[in-house]
């Protein structure tokens, strides 16, 4: 037998070649290793430039303009003001363009990012950061001045973005004239805004009770108005005009005249990112280049689900994903009790908190990432911190349904084994809820096309998951029927009957998720 030869190659980018895996389309990869000339050099740095302006505007503003190091968990507390928003008539919306198939997701496409980029100029131009988006509803935050003025500049931000929603008041479809509208929740108070996870994939999540009580305000307010608790509506005094609203809180009344209200309460200052001056062309200015980029955008992918990421690879120069509507099995868990405790805890209590949040992402994320689904978010719930996570976008599976069950259950044990946590002396159980809903979403880079935006599933599959979650007792998981009928007799489903969830108007058949079947091989294991 002859020896084997081995051929010494050592191209330019080999000290990096592991880092830029995640980073490069596969053909420019390819290129990279096999044709390392300058040309191809260029090439790579130009893609990691476009890229990190895609990832720039994918990240909240204090990610993008202070990322951590990979991996490290920080935390700081804010007093400022939170406006959450919500969004009604997109499922109605939603139906209308799903049967046009490609045509009908590039109109819907165009009618979300309208609205999208209307909402977030004002949000600019009223001196407020969007945080995130949670389907087609948006977390914003007002920093920056004293705490009152804060406030008041939300509150004149939602009264402009509810004018703003007169445009969409009448659009046409094929199934005739159909209309958005939109309800914001305020409340200002203290709170924690904390980035934790690992060097794979980390998180910005706002932790407290008034995270929750802003959400509650939302909640709790009126299609087209503007709602406030009612500390934060004693805070602002007399620059507003009020109405009752449900006990506890108060509707904005707008009888501004144009001229009053304006259009700004600050000059638009977009996010802007340093550009990249390419000063050296030789070879080893190029590759200099490429590891100062690549260092500057591992930080921000870190926040990206992978195969996202992937996606915002392979389509970075064409800046755009296509729009679809495919039909994943969407997830949604409620991480009671641990989320809220911030504010009774002592200093050192707090410390612990944000780790062991931190770690229950960090676990949860393995668990969804092992069966080949994405955990999309972390956002704030009525109660506790909602994770959104969906199995068949943008990689489908046979079995994603089983695969999905599977995570559910893991998670649900994986939190149900937590340690008691003491706060102030007192012993916290954290749980959750779980709820799973499989049928067609509308995916798409929702947003401004090019600002502040990310890829995300919004429709009535998402919703309902979201509501059969806020269904399920403690460590509950609760599956609708097109789950159940996936599933089979790989795990152990109990019929609940039929119930009514917030939004429906006929009956949804809910089965609760048990556990696996242990005489049966699991599909999502066997097609791991």
């Amino acid at each position: 037998m002859e020896e084997i030869k081995r051929l010494t190659y050592n191209p330019p980018l080999a000290a990096i070649e592991l880092r830029l895996r995640a980073l490069l389309s596969a053909q420019l990869y390819a290129a990279a290793w096999v044709d390392p000339s300058p040309t191809t050099l260029m090439a790579v740095f130009e893609h990691l430039r476009t890229l990190r302006y895609i990832l720039h505007d994918y990240v909240p503003k204090p990610v993008s303009q202070s990322p951590p190091n990979l991996g490290e968990v920080r935390y700081q507390w804010l007093t400022g003001t939170l406006l959450f928003t919500d969004l009604a008539g997109f499922t109605s919306l939603l139906e209308a363009n799903a049967a046009q198939g490609r045509k009908g997701a590039e109109t819907l496409l165009g009618v979300i990012n309208d609205y999208f980029a209307s909402t977030i100029e004002i949000i600019s131009k009223s001196g407020g950061d969007l945080l995130e988006f949670t389907g087609d509803a948006m977390l914003v935050q007002f920093l920056g001045g004293i705490e009152q003025e804060n406030t008041a500049r939300a509150v004149r931000a939602g009264l402009r973005m509810q004018r703003a929603m007169a445009k969409f008041a009448n659009i046409e479809t094929a199934r005739g004239v159909l209309s958005l509208r939109m309800r914001v929740g305020i409340h200002g108070g203290r709170y924690i805004s904390a980035d934790i996870g690992t060097p794979q994939r980390m998180a910005h999540v706002l932790l407290g009770h008034s995270v929750q009580q802003a959400k509650q305000a939302e909640g709790s307010g009126s299609v087209g108005r503007v709602c406030l608790t009612e500390t934060t509506r004693e805070f602002l005094g007399e620059q507003f005009c009020f109405e009752p609203g449900k006990p506890g809180y108060f509707l904005v009344a707008d009888d501004f005249t144009d001229d009053r209200l304006g259009e700004y309460d600050i000059t638009l200052n977009r996010r802007r990112m340093p550009s990249s001056v390419l000063l050296d062309r030789s070879v080893s200015g190029l590759v200099s280049e490429i590891v100062e980029a690549v260092k500057r955008l591992e930080p921000l992918a870190s926040y990206i689900p992978k195969p996202i990421l992937r996606l915002l690879v392979e389509n970075a120069d064409r800046r755009k994903i296509p729009p679809d509507f495919p039909e994943p099995t969407v997830m949604f868990v409620n991480l009671i009790s641990l989320p809220e405790s911030v504010d009774k805890a002592s200093p050192e209590e707090q410390v612990n908190l944000v780790v062991g949040y931190s770690r229950v992402f960090a676990s949860i994320d393995a668990v969804v990432s092992a069966k080949g689904g994405v955990l999309q978010k972390v956002t704030a719930h009525l109660d506790g911190s909602d994770m959104l996570i969906y199995f068949g976008v943008p990689d489908a599976h046979t079995d994603d349904a089983s695969r999905a069950a599977s995570a559910a259950i893991a998670i649900r044990d994986l939190i149900a084994d937590l340690p008691l946590v003491i706060i102030g002396g007192q012993e916290i159980k954290v749980s959750c809820q779980i709820g799973l809903c499989l049928g067609p979403v509308f995916a798409a880079e929702v947003g401004e096309p090019r600002g502040r935006r990310e890829f995300n599933i919004l429709g009535d599959t998402v919703n309902t998951a979201a509501r059969l979650m806020s269904e399920a007792g403690e460590n509950q998981i609760l599956i609708g029927k097109r789950v159940f009928e996936s599933i089979g007799l790989n795990f152990i489903c109990e019929a609940l009957g039929a119930v009514s969830l917030k939004g429906k108007s006929a009956l949804t058949p809910v089965f609760a998720l048990h556990g696996a079947n242990a005489d049966r091989p699991k599909e999502a294991d066997i097609h791991s």
